[in-house]
């Protein structure tokens, strides 16, 4: 998602844009066909790579399953990372069996992930980088990993 904004101005000068955040769930491992996966969990993904899915056993190269929310910004609220991330919980819950099926089929890695680009305008909040009970449970249910993500906005 492209999100267009005019920039903001203090005194004449240019500052930096918002805070922006999206939270993600991924299934990653080499050899295998995302499209398997979807049927399997029943659940469409946001995003695939099917690289892996046809590359030689000399050169492995990754696939991924990946179910993300929309990029939110502090300009629609502010970045809530426990929010964000409770959405994704909220679909995995149901298919958490199904989940640790594939990983064990597949030999996939499960993550979760949280991207951020943060303003660097000592004015604008920093959101919280936290994950709630329900979230931390069901990660160590299923064996997953945590990847937070952040980058610095530039200037607008």
């Amino acid at each position: 998602m492209i999100i267009l904004r005019r920039p903001k101005f203090i005194d004449g000068e240019t500052i930096l844009a918002s805070n922006k955040g999206r939270a993600y769930f991924a299934l990653a491992g080499y050899h295998f066909n995302p499209d398997d996966i979807t049927r399997l969990l029943g659940i469409e993904p946001t995003a695939v790579n099917s690289a892996g899915a046809s590359s030689g056993l000399d050169k492995p190269v990754i696939s991924s399953w990946e179910l993300s929310t929309d990029t939110v910004t502090s300009d629609e609220g502010e970045v809530d990372v426990y929010a964000l991330t409770d959405i994704i919980i909220k679909q995995l819950e149901p298919i958490e069996e199904k989940i640790l099926e594939v990983c064990k089929s597949h030999n996939l890695a499960p993550r979760m992930g949280v991207v951020l680009t943060l303003s660097v305008d000592k004015d604008e909040s920093s959101p919280e980088v936290g994950f709630g009970a329900r979230t931390i449970r069901l990660l160590a249910d299923i064996g997953a990993f945590i990847n937070v993500d952040y980058k610095l906005s530039e200037r607008i």
